[in-house]
């Protein structure tokens, strides 16, 4: 049996369900001017940019989401499964600072961490895909959002968690996914990237994110709606109610989508959070906001749509004890909740940080969580008896043959991150320490594979060309391979 984890019953659901309907209907869900022919074609009413959705089409077009697909690793092997109760893991996205591992102080990111980053969750078999996980501080703002995905695909082989921050840089990041996958078409069949896309709260589609779900859909390229309800502030304050808009403000994306084109992958997604009303932050490591990733996962479920949550950060500005209750509690919460694609991992301080220190400790929380929902299976012909029946009271079940051939099933090994050799005279390092090590370990046996070299070659004449315009002053240091300079300087 699988344990799981429901907070939401039958009846409730139904109800928010119900209201998220109406609410799409009456008051209505603005809407961008990219979108209103679209709408209106399908029987939609426009007015003054609000759209009103009515049910009876909205739910047609909900049936028409595929239950489930996959995204696939550079060599086109299926790695990620959307849908059902699978459950999957990424670092969390588009961070601007990191939380440097020797002084322990925040600090824009660069390049050469979302390296470090990427090589690093790229031996971490927790994490089934990457992300784009921290904003290159060191190259033009107008070509970041291409440029982290470039050095994704360059130094890693899984499938990605990416976005794009406006919507004229989308079609570059996918004409980036082109050449790396053989084409649109190999791009299509074998999706190696899904894009965030966000409404912004309450019930709003802005042009960004309205043409953002049009061509990823027409691109067949999965959508993940991430929708950002926020209690008290945003979004009703009751979790009940949050959940509502969430819901609501999922359907009227997933009705855009598939009417820009039937069929076309899109998840279930989001990153909702309670306002503090003591201190106005968002709280992403609190009770409540897991208990709102869970609720809008099962609201998703109940429809048969594949999920996304936001979870696994902590909310404080260096790795301590908060940061991991915070995030070590919701990790399991998520998990058991069966939630398709869990991002998050290695985040601080209110999403706005990352530490690779603090996704290698997530790690061993994630590694945890898996063990768990592999739930209790009963493994020998009797349970316990015939084990006594060798041993007898004196209990020496060590020298069993079934001791050696089944404890590597039964019992998951951590990684030395996780303290559980002997005491050393109080010499025993800390976790951060520990964490320190553990990440310098993981990059000396990181080892590159490379792509084909019209592959290399292709990316980075098209790196050197998008970036000429923005004063991007050469790929050295970032992207190393035989082939950098045979496409020449920037001129």
């Amino acid at each position: 049996m699988r344990p799981k984890l429901q907070i939401l019953d039958k009846p409730l659901i139904q109800r928010i369900l119900d209201e998220a309907f109406q609410l799409i209907e009456d008051p209505g869900v603005r809407v961008a001017t990219y979108v209103e022919t679209l709408l209106r074609a399908a029987g939609i009413t426009v007015k003054e940019g609000v759209a009103h959705i009515p049910e009876p089409l909205a739910r047609r077009l909900l049936e028409l989401v595929p239950r489930e697909f996959y995204l696939y690793d550079r060599s086109g092997n299926p790695a990620v499964h959307y849908g059902g109760d699978h459950v999957h893991f990424d670092p969390g996205s588009s961070c601007l600072n990191i939380l440097d591992a020797q002084t322990q102080e925040s600090r824009p990111a660069v390049s050469a961490d979302l390296i470090r980053l990427v090589q690093v969750a790229e031996k971490l078999s927790q994490f089934a895909a990457q992300s784009t996980a921290m904003v290159c501080n060191d190259v033009p703002q107008e070509i970041g959002d291409w440029y982290r995905l470039l050095l994704v695909l360059w130094y890693s082989e899984k499938p990605v968690v990416t976005g794009a921050f406006s919507a004229s840089s989308l079609h570059t990041l996918i004409d980036l996914l082109a050449i790396a996958s053989g084409g649109r078409e190999a791009l299509r069949q074998r999706p190696r990237a899904i894009f965030d896309v966000c409404p912004s709260p309450p019930l709003n589609w802005s042009e960004f994110a309205s043409q953002n779900l049009v061509d990823l859909a027409r691109a067949g390229i999965p959508a993940e709606i991430v929708s950002m309800p926020l209690a008290g502030a945003t979004a009703p304050v009751t979790l009940a109610g949050s959940i509502t808009q969430h819901a609501a403000e999922c359907i009227s994306g997933i009705v855009i989508h598939q009417l820009a084109q039937p069929g076309a992958p899109i998840v279930w997604g989001g990153a909702p959070a309670i306002f503090d009303m003591r201190t106005g932050k968002t709280p992403m490591g609190a009770i409540e906001t897991a208990m709102l990733d869970v609720g809008c996962a099962e609201v998703g479920k109940h429809l048969g749509l594949p999920t996304h949550a936001y979870m696994i950060a902590g909310d404080c500005r260096v790795i301590d004890a908060q940061a991991e209750m915070e995030s070590g509690m919701s990790t399991v919460l998520g998990a058991l909740a069966g939630i398709n694609m869990i991002s998050g991992a290695g985040m601080l301080d209110f999403l706005a940080c990352h530490s690779i220190e603090k996704l290698v400790i997530d790690a061993e929380a994630i590694a945890s969580a898996q063990r768990l929902v592999e739930g209790v299976e009963a493994r020998t012909k009797t349970l316990a008896t015939a084990m006594f029946a060798q041993t007898g009271l004196g209990g020496d079940f060590l020298k069993l043959k079934e001791t050696r051939a089944l404890f590597r099933k039964e019992q998951h090994f951590p990684s030395a991150v996780i303290d559980r050799g002997p005491a050393m005279n109080g010499t025993n390092p800390d976790i951060l320490a520990r964490a320190r090590e553990r990440v310098e370990e993981l990059l000396s046996t990181y080892e590159r594979h490379l792509l084909s070299p019209e592959c290399e070659k292709e990316l980075i004449t098209f790196a050197l060309q998008e970036g000429k315009a923005a004063g991007l002053q050469g790929l050295e240091g970032t992207l190393h391979a035989e082939y950098a300079h045979e496409a020449g300087p920037i001129q």
